[in-house]
């Protein structure tokens, strides 16, 4: 008798910790967004962000040129299109978005959530410590965009794909200048 209400007990654990994770999971983003894997991609304000992207590119190849850092190894350009994205994404719309939006910061100003605004505040901030003032202020705008992505999904998959875009497009804007 003590043997099964030990088990029961161990199954209800295991059950809780299963749940727990799910639900950390969820608020963090890190799960399917509920279109599907890939569906998101035809999803109006996803591809909004990628044709947006284009004349950011052209007007800072015009007016930043030979100026722009270059990713030179494949090491940097693995680095630029797939770890850092993937990182900061995780760490800035996954868990301090999620967090925040768990704890209530879903009203906002205007279209963006508390949530939304208080993650990009930090996303320029970590920006600023590598990066010129006006450079860091500028990651500002898809910041929030990244941030109504990993809302509007519940996902942080389409943000990270959207983020790996902008900063290959910037990579290809450097080396085409440096050329």
């Amino acid at each position: 008798m003590q043997a099964e209400a030990h088990e029961t007990m161990a199954h209800m654990t295991q059950d809780l910790d299963r749940a727990s994770a799910g639900a950390l999971r969820r608020e963090c983003g890190l799960v399917t967004p509920p279109s599907g894997w890939w569906r998101w991609l035809g999803d109006a304000h996803v591809l909004a962000s990628l044709l947006a992207a284009l004349p950011v590119w052209l007007a800072l190849g015009m007016t930043m040129g030979g100026r722009m850092q270059v990713a030179h190894t494949w090491g940097a350009w693995l680095s630029l299109v797939l770890v850092q994205p993937i990182a900061e994404e995780l760490v800035f719309r996954g868990v301090l978005q999620g967090q925040l939006l768990r704890l209530g910061g879903t009203r906002g100003a205007g279209p963006f959530t508390w949530a939304n605004l208080a993650t990009t505040a930090g996303f320029v901030g970590l920006h600023l410590i590598s990066q010129p003032l006006a450079w860091a202020l500028a990651i500002a705008a898809p910041s929030l965009l990244l941030g109504h992505l990993r809302e509007r999904f519940g996902s942080v998959l389409p943000a990270v794909f959207v983020h790996a875009f902008f900063n290959a497009g910037f990579g290809l804007v450097a080396l085409v200048a440096r050329a």
